[in-house]
């Protein structure tokens, strides 16, 4: 049975008798809702993971791009994106004419609407041109979408902090978004390599280009359903004449907002951790195990069985807390990586331990996404004002850097190790795959579990109280806008 809409009445029933109670943080919003919020992520996984997977992939061994040339486009283009993402959240916390749409909900549908015609044009390459014309096309087209995706993304996971401010709202959307994450990350692990031999053969740039394309037109349903299904239920006091936001605004954001800080270190490890796993196991499968065609059966165990886990998340958080679940994962996580890496290649032990190890990383991250939120709550109750955009900014500032890390590792150590494109590779190569593929999220994944064990100070019971003072129109200084 669904709950009621959070939204309320305005009245006075503050804790003192003189508070205008703004929101009820006690009620509980509606589950199509909230599961509607998951196929946002599910959309951008379509569009995000195709090139944390596979573009590596493309441009080295079906456009000809050399290992190292293609590290550095990733580092290069990651690095620009994350400075694009303060000017997308600047620009979506900036908006004043807000109607009854909402404030993120239009920003994000049109960006991925955007989005999905560029992500159709990175996984193509132009006839003709010389292979410096190419890594030029290469940098251009994903600097592009890469500022695009800052535009979805930004109001995509600011909207969550609006929908509820319910602690097991947030769980529930939480675990919906990572559900939606894991899910396309399985579709396109599983599916995309053979839907480009399927539909290309052996010309691997034809089959790609129209596999993306086909996986960009889900990806755009699929925000369509987010955009229709969610609404803005949290009443937040918005100040029409406050001055435009720039770059002073965003590191101030940054360094007052401990909770955020500990977030921005902690995610720096396990976005690494995880995109250089998504990006190693097409080699690790093809040069290691020696069958490519393993590929999709080992995603299919692992993002299959990591999908199961992030149901568990709102049950663990209930009875554990957000905190002590992370933790936990994370060092369940670090131990399965850096066993794999010490065992012997095996098939059948990888695949035990590189589902386990995957499975333990993708809880955490989906409960990342309600300690974001969270910590937006508890940056406007230490400033009174409230930044959305530009908070959740300077969280996915480390995504990106983190994903600019794993293309420097991914690339880096295929290049340093002597990795030849389409052929039989050497014993270094070969360890170096593993590495990269093991022992580098293991060791992350120990890093992940200090930052939030030692660092990361909102635990539940704290954001509770933080939760009704803001219900109630206060923040730590006084009254909301006064």
């Amino acid at each position: 049975m669904e709950t009621t809409d959070a939204k309320v009445t305005p009245k006075d029933t503050g804790s003192d008798g003189k508070d205008e109670l703004m929101n009820d943080s006690s009620k509980r919003i509606p589950n199509r809702q909230k599961i509607a919020y998951g196929f946002g992520d599910f959309g951008n996984g379509f569009m995000f993971d195709l090139g944390q997977a596979y573009l590596t992939k493309f441009w080295i061994d079906g456009v000809g791009i050399g290992a190292g040339v293609v590290g550095g486009i990733f580092a290069f283009t990651k690095i620009f994106d994350a400075f694009m993402d303060p000017i997308a959240g600047s620009v979506v916390d900036n908006r004043k004419k807000i109607g009854k749409r909402g404030k993120f909900r239009p920003v994000m549908m049109v960006s991925a609407v955007i989005l999905g015609f560029l992500t159709v044009l990175t996984f193509m390459m132009p006839d003709g041109l010389s292979m410096t014309q190419k890594i030029i096309y290469a940098y251009a087209a994903y600097m592009i979408w890469g500022l695009v995706y800052s535009f979805t993304n930004d109001p995509y996971g600011s909207l969550a902090s609006v929908m509820s401010r319910n602690v097991q709202d947030r769980s529930f959307m939480a675990t919906t978004r990572q559900i939606g994450s894991v899910g396309a990350q399985f579709i396109a692990g599983v599916a995309f390599i053979p839907l480009t031999v399927l539909i290309g053969g052996s010309d691997q740039r034809l089959g790609y280009f129209w596999a993306a394309a086909i996986f960009a037109a889900f990806g755009v349903a699929m925000f369509g359903i987010c955009y229709l299904g969610t609404k803005e239920n949290v009443h937040v006091h918005r100040n029409q004449n406050a001055q435009k936001e720039g770059f002073k605004d965003y590191f101030k954001v940054i360094f007052k907002n401990g909770p955020l800080g500990a977030l921005i270190l902690m995610t720096i490890f396990t976005i690494s951790a995880m995109n250089t796993n998504n990006q190693m196991m097409v080699f690790y499968a093809e040069y290691n195990l020696g069958n490519i065609g393993l590929q999709p059966i080992i995603n299919a165990i692992m993002m299959g069985c990591s999908i199961l886990g992030v149901f568990m998340i709102p049950t663990l958080t209930k009875h554990f807390g957000q905190k002590r679940t992370a933790m936990v994962s994370f060092i369940v996580g670090a131990v399965a990586n850096l066993l794999n890496f010490v065992l012997p290649d095996h098939i059948v032990t990888f695949i035990i331990l590189v589902t386990i190890g995957y499975t333990a990383l993708a809880i955490p991250n989906g409960i990342t996404w309600a300690m974001v939120s969270n910590a937006i709550d508890y940056g406007e109750w230490r400033s009174g004002i409230r930044k959305e955009g530009i908070t959740y900014a300077a969280f996915n500032f480390s995504r990106k850097i983190a994903q600019s890390i794993a293309a420097l590792v991914s690339a880096g150590i295929l290049a340093l190790t002597g990795y030849v494109a389409n052929a039989h590779q050497s014993a270094g190569a070969l360890q170096g795959i593993k590495a990269a593929m093991t022992l580098y999220p293991g060791i992350y994944l120990v890093m992940a579990a200090v930052i939030i064990g030692f660092l990361y100070k909102l635990d539940d019971h704290r954001f509770k109280e933080i939760a009704d003072d803001l219900d109630h129109g206060r923040w730590e200084g006084g009254k909301i806008g006064k």
